[in-house]
């Protein structure tokens, strides 16, 4: 048996994971699950890589000890590769900072310096650090390795990279990072195989999901991206409000009297579509509902996608492809048709049939700009992260 590397990709509810072999180039997917324990009843769920169930548990309230069902993942595990290894656990990271911007090896003090950056993620770095320290008390002596979602984005330069503060502040780190950078990075690849011909012009990505960002590609490298310092910015999302006036947060701090504490779960938990619509976060439910304020979270939703791809048309001098990937970008026609009608006016044309039937290329015949979608899959990218890691040491 060949060695393998468990990727976990942890969000706010629960935690995905894949089982990779790494002896090919490219990691080849042994099985994948879901580990959920926000569940009245806590669940381990396992298939192999055509979808077929090989494993379930499930647990009373409570999980049963302090590391939750990773424990049951590991125990799993050693039974399903029967003597090969398990050489390494990848994990996303969604904030590296300034420091770290290529996959890095949990040592020493690498975690404490991540630990450190939860200030720039407040919601999202401690989610994905509870997997390595959970890890650590179950395996100690096993590798494990951080890869990161603000990686892709590190060539960002001036003025992408700038907010216009003081300089000092941009010496302390205060810039623009980027996020979703696993995901970009595994798009570009995929962009690159199947349509050569667009790979290395002027690309746009949204990943559009409960978390949202664009990526502006040019010789699939990161030129430019909606998101900041933090994943707060850019788009509407699910529960996130995106771009907003500085001053709203003064005005509710100053009039309204909310507290730090108050304003950052209005913003990460209470805004975005649910804020809205005050219906839902989740797309589906809003296209499904007749309720006008639904509809408004629609239309602000694909209104504020269309502008920003424009802004990134603007960092690119032009446009010649859009991607659509992510939970809504895959999966939500009417989505993509209300974007890329918005879009018109830059040469953005889509075949009606094709996106109501989720082709690969949906762009319409003539168009001067080709519209795929692509399906992302971050766990590939962690993978490889981690092979070329254990490989070559880089």
């Amino acid at each position: 048996m060949s060695d393998s590397v468990l990727v976990l990709n942890a969000g706010s509810s629960s935690v995905k994971f894949g089982l990779f072999d790494i002896a090919p180039a490219e990691p080849k997917l042994r099985c994948r699950g879901l580990l959920d324990e926000q569940e009245k009843v806590p669940r381990i769920v396992v298939s192999d890589a055509s979808g077929k169930q090989l494993f379930e548990k499930r647990h009373a309230s409570g999980t049963p000890d302090d590391n939750g069902l990773l424990s049951d993942v590991f125990a799993w595990i050693e039974d399903y590769l029967a003597g090969g290894r398990l050489a390494a656990v990848g994990h996303r990271i969604v904030h590296g900072g300034r420091e770290f911007y290529g996959p890095v090896v949990i040592a020493g003090q690498t975690l404490a310096a991540l630990e450190a950056l939860t200030p720039l993620a407040p919601l999202h770095q401690q989610r994905c650090l509870a997997p390595v320290r959970a890890v650590q008390s179950l395996q100690p002596e096993l590798t494990q390795i951080a890869c990161f979602d603000t990686a892709f984005h590190h060539g960002l330069a001036p003025p992408v990279s700038r907010f216009a503060i003081p300089r000092q502040f941009e010496q302390r780190g205060i810039r623009r990072y980027g996020f979703h950078g696993l995901s970009f990075e595994y798009v570009a690849s995929r962009l690159a195989a199947i349509a050569p011909r667009w790979a290395d012009k002027r690309v746009v990505v949204a990943h559009l999901g409960n978390g949202a960002s664009l990526c502006a590609l040019r010789k699939g490298g990161s030129v430019d991206t909606t998101m900041g310092l933090t994943p707060l910015d850019g788009l509407v999302m699910g529960t996130r409000c995106g771009t907003i006036d500085p001053g709203v947060l003064l005005y509710l701090m100053q009039e309204e009297k909310m507290s730090v504490d108050d304003v950052q779960h209005l913003l990460y938990e209470g805004s975005g579509l649910l804020g809205v619509s005050g219906v839902s976060a989740d797309m589906r439910a809003l296209l499904a509902s007749h309720d006008p304020a639904a509809r408004e979270a629609v239309d602000l939703f694909t209104f504020r996608v269309a502008a920003e791809v424009a802004v990134m048309a603007n960092t690119l001098a032009g446009l010649d492809g859009l991607v659509f990937t992510g939970g809504i970008g895959e999966h939500a026609p009417e989505i993509r048709q209300r974007i890329c009608d918005r879009l018109s006016w830059l040469g953005v044309r889509i075949d009606a049939a094709a996106n109501a039937q989720g082709a690969q290329r949906i762009a319409a015949k003539g168009s001067p700009v080709n519209v795929l979608i692509i399906p992302t899959n971050e766990e590939v990218s962690i993978a490889l992260h981690c092979r070329s890691l254990l490989v070559t040491g880089h």
